[in-house]
């Protein structure tokens, strides 16, 4: 068996770099001084992100009664925090490529993790935390995995066949057949990115989120995870719902009426985001 470690280093090592402009927003994303026009300027500079951008501003979600057709006017129209979502899950999309991942459910995998972005932003706003944090570390939760999978396919392969073998959960197979799992890796990329803190730690402990009586970042996206895999949004028929934290259940203190809005909102939004972004 490799060294955990070593799995971990091949994994970061590997990674793509992201586009500038996008690790000039991860920098900035906590800036209240960011002006539109600077945004503009900077998301122009790279036409692949600019054009997804526009895409989504004429999408039908947002109902437009005229095509938008300059950068300025896009995020004038969905909000510098709307745009820097969709420009960091554009550029984390793009940076691994499908065919990297031979038989692997490539488009399924992003439908998840941008249902658990858009459901931890809804969960957000609930909570009253930081929805475009919230929606960055759904996003990335389980980047991890994917890093295994690109970077350390054989091993694994491996770890497929124990959870196959005991029928068990796939994160206690990452831990018995490599000595890690993808929530540590996904911690070391969020590092290598440059995410905040916040975000890094709360992507490690996204299964095992700390106990507190008040919502927190981890327990937020940890609750987003649960709920997306329980609405089986991508119809997977092996879909497993992951033991859920009462605690961080509880913490949100979520009402009946509360949850239906956030369910109907999340497969409405999704359907849009994956039209714009995986086609």
């Amino acid at each position: 068996m490799a060294a955990a470690s070593d799995i971990c280093a091949s994994c970061v090592k590997e990674l793509p770099a992201l586009p500038q402009v996008v690790t000039d927003l991860i920098v900035a994303m906590d800036r209240d001084d960011l002006s539109i026009d600077e945004f503009a300027d900077k998301l122009a500079r790279d036409q692949a992100l600019a054009a997804k951008t526009l895409r989504l501003a004429n999408s039908s979600f947002y109902g437009m009664p005229r095509q938008v057709e300059a950068i300025h006017d896009a995020v004038s129209v969905l909000g510098m925090r709307t745009v820097r979502s969709v420009v960091l899950a554009a550029s984390v999309t793009s940076a691994f490529r499908q065919d990297q991942c031979p038989g692997f459910a490539f488009n399924d995998f992003w439908r998840h993790s941008m249902g658990t972005a858009l459901c931890a932003k809804a969960l957000a706003r609930h909570a009253d935390l930081n929805g475009e944090v919230a929606f960055t570390i759904g996003l990335i939760h389980d980047i991890g995995r994917l890093a295994l999978i690109v970077c350390a396919g054989k091993q694994f392969a491996q770890v497929l066949k124990h959870r196959d073998d005991l029928d068990g959960p796939l994160l206690e197979s990452e831990r018995a057949v490599l000595g890690t799992d993808h929530c540590a890796i996904g911690r070391q990329i969020a590092e290598h990115w440059r995410f905040t803190p916040q975000i890094a730690d709360a992507v490690a402990s996204h299964h095992e989120p700390p106990d507190s009586p008040e919502p927190t970042m981890a327990g937020l996206v940890h609750v987003a995870d649960n709920i997306v895999h329980a609405l089986d949004l991508n119809h997977a028929p092996d879909e497993l719902v992951p033991p859920l934290s009462l605690h961080a259940w509880s913490a949100l203190r979520l009402t009946e009426p509360a949850c239906r809005d956030i369910f109907d909102g999340v497969e409405t939004q999704l359907q849009e985001l994956c039209r714009t972004l995986l086609s």
